[in-house]
């Protein structure tokens, strides 16, 4: 910060909301007074023209009616605003006014007044141009070397320059690679165009080769334009700086040689005029405009350069001669001559502050009040502390963004789903092939005890599910007030879903009296979807690739209990057994033993069996707590099915490498259609053509295999959404197994899902294999680990597409090893070095055996032993005598 401000000699506020930039505000003597002065013209965003001619009586005066020379309002946005030589016959300056889609010309002329009101100031149009396309901004000068007037070239917003010799429009020609409009300048030294492109490279064009260039007024070749001599537009010299303009100036001073001064983001670069770096220098901080002026050292050049920090820097080639503060952060600077006094610095902000200061070294600095001696009133203050605290108090209770308590909460969001599906069904462009995909209906009630401004409601269920609207947006809440929305929710893919599960949030703001504008605070609350919506009744099968048994605590129940909505009261023969066809067409059995504690569940799909399986669970829970019943528990004594669990995963991840394949063919079939097509146009274009050569052919083919090749790759990816959906169902229902195998806390059951489901989308940059085999190395090394040699090994920092499934197979069959040998799931690496913890029943853990130390076969199936079957650990050790022999192999 400096020390010193900048002393304001004249300034004053331009309209009211105004907004104003780069190209809005110039000086020069626009009436042609001869006198020297400048007058400053500003154009803004509103559509006023303003010329100011300050005359203050004393330094720091603010702005007189007799300033302001002129003020009229031109119905359009001013976009720039610049004084030259601009009307034939005339070597007189005149005013240039672009708007978005014209060009005007006006005359500035003063009337002697004869009154104490002064001089009168009038402008009268001399010509326009309407814009064939939307300007950004505009230079002039003497193109081509022309003597005594200056011609002006127009940059659209489309890359094309459009030149007028004056009253006349010459030619149009666009920019080559042209992105975005950058700042846009004209050197009469070397007689080109200069300008930084969105490459961040600053270009150089020659005018005589924009005025030979082929013209881009009409796009198609006709047969005069073949046969004509017309060139291609080439840049004359390149500079890549590496980062966005915000203007350029071209300097050319009698004892300074003729330089480039392009003002970046964070450096200003000083060029010479073959675009060779004659200096440059790095800011540290974020300009907003400059302005290079004459030196009174030879051969340098001072800059001013103004800042968002509100500061003015002048620099004499790279060095820091002053800084100033200012009132505003400036837009747009100039230097002028004013009321015979010489180098005024001319501001702009963006809301219309003008001012005209100079330099001075009278310093602004703050002096702090004398403070009265007296005596201190201890009770008083101690009376004030008690009332602050007291507001301090309130305030945070107040502005807490998450309740405390459901008490206390400010907005409650409640779920009731239908307990019948819809009579109509609201299924809209599903892609289930069943005869009818049947819908529920969700009612959503917003209850608000305060004022809740701006709520909006997201409804989100798992893929392949979906609502028939996901987005509310809702009035503002009073106090004591509700709202109900209503949706449908319906099966859209045809594969089912992993979970049967949905969620509400509401984004809301609570204005305080602190903050009116409301503190952002979020409610939300989860609902349990039927499973009458993904499944109907059907008749049992018998046989099934895929079981499961689970055993309870309790005698078994009836179906007719637990499964009112899909058994029908009057078959007896349902009360053991039931069947459940899904809509994707295939089909799980439940039964339940008549003399034993146990149910199976079969189907011929393993990811089938999750689903059943939960809501089996739910449902038996939910029976035995109506019956006050607390000791229900549920365990798996079986084997953990990995054998068909790899299956899904292999199957998952050759479409993943599929998808990969899809993505090389395409590119190289898109870089070929695209060398075919760039020789056919440059045949097309030659004024002799030749013989095509089969091109056209090639290029149809190569078209043909582009869009065989897309929907090959759409295909793919359908199908990879349903293989990672079954995925999930299958990781699932294995987590479920080893929590009940392992009668896992919540804890150790949060860990295995954030390591097994740790993505809810799964991309070709962060896939599923490599995610989770990082979860299980860091578990085996940490928590799971055997000793401190196995912690010591570091983890790869980055995670890559594998290239095959053998390593994550082995992760979680060793994973699942450690876990029936006594391991506990931990986040603290302290539980990786202590004892064997002692199994639940009395049982002792398992021994270390050297089955670890041989090559685990990731495709064989781990049979590993319940608590009840600890004691016979020597007639059955961890890994089944099929995967045992596997793993003897060499």
């Amino acid at each position: 910060m400096s020390l010193f401000k900048a002393r304001d000699w004249w300034s004053t506020i331009l309209g009211e909301k105004e907004e104003f930039d780069q190209g809005c505000l110039c000086v020069a003597d626009v009436d042609n007074s001869g006198s020297g002065r400048d007058k400053i013209i500003v154009g803004s965003y509103m559509g006023y023209l303003r010329i100011f001619n300050p005359h203050p009586v004393k330094p720091g005066d603010g702005a007189q009616a007799e300033d302001l020379l002129l003020e009229v309002q031109l119905r359009e946005p001013i976009l720039q605003v610049e004084v030259g030589r601009f009307v034939s016959g005339t070597e007189g300056l005149h005013l240039a006014v672009l708007h978005f889609r014209k060009l005007c010309v006006y005359a500035v002329s003063g009337t002697q007044g004869n009154v104490e009101h002064g001089n009168q100031y009038q402008i009268k149009l001399m010509y326009e141009h309407n814009l064939q396309r939307t300007a950004c901004n505009m230079t002039y000068g003497p193109f081509g070397g022309v003597k005594g007037r200056d011609l002006i070239c127009i940059q659209s917003m489309d890359g094309m320059l459009m030149l007028f010799e004056q009253e006349s429009y010459a030619f149009g020609r666009f920019l080559p690679g042209f992105l975005l409009p950058g700042p846009l300048t004209y050197s009469s030294r070397t007689d080109s165009f200069i300008t930084v492109s969105s490459c961040r490279q600053v270009e150089s064009y020659q005018y005589q080769v924009l005025a030979f260039a082929t013209d881009a007024d009409e796009r198609q070749e006709t047969e005069q334009q073949k046969l004509s001599s017309g060139k291609r537009l080439v840049v004359d010299w390149v500079l890549n700086i590496g980062e966005q303009a915000l203007d350029i100036c071209i300097v050319s001073f009698n004892q300074a040689v003729s330089s480039v001064f392009v003002l970046g983001e964070r450096n200003f670069f000083c060029l010479k005029d073959n675009g060779q770096i004659r200096f440059m220098k790095k800011l540290d901080y974020s300009p907003s405009c400059f302005i290079p002026y004459c030196s009174v050292k030879e051969g340098t050049i001072n800059t001013l350069v103004g800042n968002h920090s509100k500061m003015l820097n002048v620099y004499q080639d790279v060095t820091l001669k002053w800084a100033a503060q200012l009132p505003h952060v400036p837009v747009s600077v100039k230097v002028a001559n004013l009321q015979d006094l010489k180098g005024v610095i001319v501001s702009l902000s963006d809301n219309g502050h003008l001012q005209c200061s100079y330099l001075g070294t009278d310093p602004s600095l703050f002096q702090a009040p004398r403070v009265d001696s007296r005596e201190i009133n201890y009770e008083k203050f101690d009376a004030e502390m008690k009332e602050l605290q007291k507001i301090i108090k309130e305030a945070t209770k107040t502005q807490d963004i998450l309740p405390k308590s459901g008490k206390h909460r400010g907005l409650i969001v409640t779920t009731e789903v239908s307990p019948d599906l819809d009579a109509e069904s609201k299924a809209v462009d599903s892609e289930v092939k069943a005869e009818a995909v049947p819908s529920v209906t969700v009612k959503v009630t917003i209850q608000s005890r305060v004022t809740a401004q701006k709520p909006n409601l997201a409804v989100c269920v798992q893929a392949p599910l979906a609502v028939t609207c996901d987005q509310f947006v809702l009035d503002d809440l009073e106090p004591d007030s509700s709202e109900t929305v209503v949706l449908s929710v319906f099966l859209k893919g045809n594969c089912s879903p992993p979970e049967l599960e949905g969620n509400c949030m509401v984004s809301y703001d609570t204005p305080t009296e602190l903050n009116p504008e409301g503190i952002p605070k979020v409610a939300q609350c989860n609902f349990r979807l039927p499973l009458r919506l993904i499944c109907f009744p059907a008749q049992p099968s018998k046989a099934a690739n895929h079981k499961l048994t689970i055993d309870t605590n309790k005698p078994p129940v009836s179906f007719l209990a637990i499964f009112p909505d899909f058994v029908d009261p009057s078959e007896d023969d349902q009360a053991n057994v039931l069947g459940f066809q899904f809509l994707t067409g295939s089909k799980t059995t439940l039964l339940a033993s008549k003399t034993s504690q146990r149910y199976r569940i079969q189907s011929d799909q393993l990811e089938d069996l999750w689903l059943i399986t939960k809501e089996l669970m739910l449902r038996l829970e939910e029976h035995f707590k109506k019956q006050n019943c607390k000791d229900f528990a549920c365990s798996f004594s079986g084997s953990i099915p990995l054998q068909e669990y790899f299956e899904l995963i292999d199957r998952h991840f050759e479409l993943r490498l599929n998808a990969e394949k899809f993505q090389e063919l395409l590119s190289e079939r898109a870089v070929q259609f695209r060398a075919i097509e760039r020789r056919l146009l440059t045949r097309f274009k030659d004024k002799t053509p030749a013989p095509l050569q089969h091109l056209d052919t090639l290029l149809e083919g190569t078209f043909r295999e582009v869009i065989a090749l897309a929907d090959a790759a759409e295909e793919n990816q359908v199908n990879m959404f349903q293989a990672f959906t079954k995925l999930k169902s299958a990781t699932h229902l294995v987590i479920m197994l080893i929590t009940l195998w392992q009668k896992l806390s919540a804890d150790q059951v949060a860990i295995l899902e954030a390591a097994f489901l740790p993505l809810a989308e799964d991309t070709q940059e962060l896939g599923w294999e490599e995610t989770v085999d990082a979860a299980l190395s860091y578990l085996l090394r940490t928590c799971l680990s055997k000793s401190a040699k196995e912690q010591a090994l570091t983890l790869s920092s980055q995670l890559c597409m594998p290239k095959d499934t053998s390593r994550l197979k082995k992760n979680i069959t060793l994973f699942c090893d450690r876990l029936a040998k006594g391991g506990r799931l931990s986040l603290s690496t302290d539980s990786a070095t202590q004892q064997p913890a002692v199994m639940p029943g009395g049982c002792t853990t398992i021994p270390e055996s050297d089955l670890e130390e041989r090559t685990v076969t990731p495709g064989s199936t781990a049979t590993f032993p319940d608590h009840g079957r600890i004691a016979k650990q020597k007639s059955k050790p961890g890994l089944s005598e099929d995967a045992a022999e596997e793993a003897e192999k060499p």
